[in-house]
């Protein structure tokens, strides 16, 4: 049959992404994937050199997205299939463009094979590098080290030519504006008629007068049982592991197991394959009858890497929570521009980078696949491959693709985002192949575009900007823009914005400073104190946000038919901030909410939303509510913290991010009994950060101080009788490292 492409749609069990979180992502990136300087200090110099190029202080200008729950119901997803008489591929452009399925289609009286691990379901959790992934099938990863901020989200796609157009073949093209690094980029799908590899064109460009930092790896999510083994061209590899180490081991023997079958290690950890120069690009997954998915590319995407959960209860516990009860395992198979994923390239000004890339099946023989001699294994692998796939006729797919990179979308298949259209009219770039279309405009990018076109930026709207007060941009052309515009709150405070990720921090406090001025906002006041704490003031970045909260609730709530007309401020914040200190309107904080004791504070009423969008108040409400928790708690003020904490509507006060919180208050009020008992109750932390520690970390101190006593001095034997006695729960152990 020709390669055939059409529009359908997918039904997933799917746990929705939800609101962005409103707060701008100033902290610095906790991204694991990182080494210090010792480390750093011990890698070939070509590496070192990359591993400190130009790293993120943050994901902005992109906002994090951490409003997702587990609650499961069916939903239905846009999806874009390409089929030809051997393959199917099914991608998914309203989430990152994902590949979801690739089907080798049967033969005779053989069955359908699935090629990659395709996830039954579609639960985000905290992995990409502003929040919602989730795992399955083959992800584009570009901007920085992690998962892309595009994981779960929308990218444009159209129909296009193919290289065999004459023979009516068709691609998909796939491109979107990446704003971390302000770099537009394109992925080409195409099956050729008869061909049992999808080929896919991959093109950055950067249209700017600088360089910019690139990183792109290709991650192929794969079936693994105990029979899976990763082969790859090398002997050596860079093993990263969970405690932020990297070294050079060998492959496949390494401290006395061989690590190419990815449960074979108790822990996660990434092995990125030394792949000599000149050889032949590529990396394959094999199980027992030696049969699998291979991935090959044009020789500038260098790097190749397995990652595994590993066979411990932490690697299992992350399997088991991105998906549904009864479904395999897997492994990640992955491609990228550099050796490592710790390393950022130049790409200088003008200039990109493309390349082609192959999935698809193969089979050699088990017997060598499988055998002692990794020599053997590899030389088989790719002997079948060159068999299936010549490198020669990658290298001519390559170059007939080069001239189609830039043809013209025929017809649109899905739309993207705004924000590539605004860059597109502000630098007045011509991108042949890549059009940002007008019409992509919305409401977040109006106000940007209105300060583009007249120089000012509107200044908020009294209802919206209650619970959310918009999407910054950072980029020195918007900063300068932002510098000359006239002063409003919200201006002083975008720009301030702008110029705490340019790492100008005086003048950003500067400008908060001026937007408070202009109007007390939760918003400014926030910023400042993410700049009180980072300065070493934790008590009044507590206070800072202790009044940030108190307006934020205040805006969004409606008084009962008895009260005054007007909510002038929320009692319980009232008794727990008024600028005094520790202790002042909380209980003693004996009990807790699973306990059933009430604390001594009375409690206002849950918070209606009024003229603010009633999602994003709440999206806003947990986002500041959980900041103010925190540093509460950071500033010895338990109490006060535990006021926060009961003010919060009961949706939030039930989530198990805020459960967690509740059983650290507890403990810092001295209740190590009650904050126990929140975790005998059982809940669930959905936006749980790969590497985070939180919930381990709580258990033992609760577990700790029960054993010692309220007073009693902690030692290494009341902490060992601690862990045996008290063994962390199973539901919560998700610890990726050894302990």
């Amino acid at each position: 049959m020709a390669t055939s492409v059409r529009r359908t749609t997918l039904t997933l069990p799917t746990a929705p992404v939800g609101p962005d979180n409103p707060l701008p992502a100033l902290r610095p990136l906790d991204e694991v994937h990182r080494v210090d300087d010792r480390v750093r200090a011990t890698l070939p110099s070509d590496m070192a050199r990359q591993v400190a190029h130009a790293p993120l202080r943050s994901v902005l200008p992109v906002r994090l997205r951490d409003g997702y729950g587990r609650d499961r119901a069916p939903a239905t997803l846009d999806a874009i299939v390409l089929e030809n008489d051997r393959l199917r591929a099914t991608v998914l452009p309203g989430l990152g463009g994902r590949v979801h399925s690739l089907i080798h289609k049967a033969t005779g009286d053989s069955a359908d094979t699935e090629l990659l691990y395709r996830n039954p379901v579609l639960q985000p959790a905290d992995f990409a590098l502003n929040g919602a992934w989730f795992s399955g099938g083959i992800e584009w990863n570009i901007g920085a080290t992690g998962h892309t901020t595009l994981s779960c989200a929308p990218l444009h796609a159209a129909r296009v030519p193919a290289p065999d157009a004459a023979d009516g073949g068709a691609m998909v093209r796939l491109w979107e504006w990446e704003r971390l690094r302000d770099l537009p980029f394109q992925v080409d799908l195409w099956l050729p008629a008869d061909s049992a590899f999808l080929y896919v064109g991959v093109r950055i460009r950067n249209p700017h007068h600088l360089p910019a930092p690139v990183y792109w790896w290709s991650n192929i999510a794969v079936p693994e049982d105990e029979h899976t083994r990763v082969l790859a061209p090398a002997d050596d590899a860079w093993h990263f592991g969970y405690a932020r180490s990297l070294s050079r081991v060998p492959v496949p023997e390494w401290d006395g197991a061989d690590r190419t079958y990815p449960l074979r290690g108790a822990y996660p950890a990434d092995y990125f394959y030394e792949v000599p120069d000149g050889a032949r690009r590529w990396i394959a997954s094999l199980d027992a009858g030696g049969s699998g998915l291979v991935q090959t590319s044009t020789d500038l995407l260098r790097g190749r890497k397995l990652f595994v959960w590993g066979a411990g209860p932490g690697g299992r516990r992350w399997q088991q929570w991105l998906t549904e009860p009864g479904t395999g395992g897997y492994a990640e198979i992955q491609a990228g521009l550099a050796r490592t994923q710790l390393e950022h390239i130049p790409l200088e000004a003008g200039e990109e980078f493309a390349w082609l890339e192959a999935y698809g099946p193969l089979t050699a023989d088990p017997a060598a696949v499988h055998g002692t001699d990794w020599a053997t294994a590899r030389r088989e692998t790719e002997t079948r491959l060159e068999a299936a796939l010549p490198r020669a006729a990658v290298d001519a797919a390559y170059a007939a693709w080069r001239r189609y990179a830039d043809a013209e979308p025929a017809e649109q298949l899905a739309t993207g985002s705004g924000w590539g259209a605004l860059e597109a009219e502000r630098g007045g770039f011509q991108l042949p192949g890549t059009p940002f279309d007008p019409g992509t405009l919305g409401e977040e990018q109006e106000p940007w575009r209105r300060l583009l076109r007249t120089g000012a930026l509107p200044d908020w709207e009294p209802g919206p900007s209650q619970a959310d007060p918009g999407a910054s941009l950072v980029a020195p052309v918007w900063r300068d823009l932002l510098e000359a515009a006239p002063s409003t709150a919200g201006a002083e405070y975008h720009l301030g914005v702008a110029q705490w990720h340019a790492g100008d921090r005086a003048q950003a406090e500067r400008s908060w400073e001026r937007s408070l001025r202009c109007a007390e906002t939760p918003w400014a006041l926030r910023c400042l104190a993410v700049a009180d704490t980072a300065s070493g003031h934790p008590a009044r970045a507590a206070d800072r946000l202790l009044r940030a909260v108190q307006l934020l609730l205040a805006s969004g709530t409606v008084p009962p038919p008895e009260a005054d007309p007007v909510l002038e401020a929320d009692p319980v914040l009232e008794a727990a901030g008024a600028g005094q200190g520790p202790g002042v309107g909380a209980g003693t904080g004996q009990g807790a909410e699973a306990a059933g004791a009430p604390t001594a504070v009375s409690l206002a009423a849950p918070p209606v939303a009024a003229a603010a969008d009633p999602v994003a108040l709440e999206a806003a409400e947990a986002a500041l509510g959980r900041e103010a928790i925190v540093a509460l708690l950071a500033a010895d003020r338990a109490d006060d913290a535990r006021a926060v904490l009961d003010a919060l509507r009961p949706a939030i006060r039930a989530r198990g991010r805020f459960r967690l919180l509740r059983a650290q208050v507890l403990l810092a009020q001295g209740d190590a009994f009650a904050a126990r008992a929140v975790f005998d109750e059982g809940f669930e932390v959905c936006d749980l950060r790969e590497g985070d520690e939180a919930l381990s970390d709580t258990w033992y101190a609760i577990v700790e101080r029960l054993v010692t006593g309220t007073d009693e001095p902690l030692t290494e034997e009341a902490r060992a009788r601690a862990r045996t006695e008290h063994p962390l729960p199973g539901r919560y152990e998700f610890r990726m490292r050894p302990t």
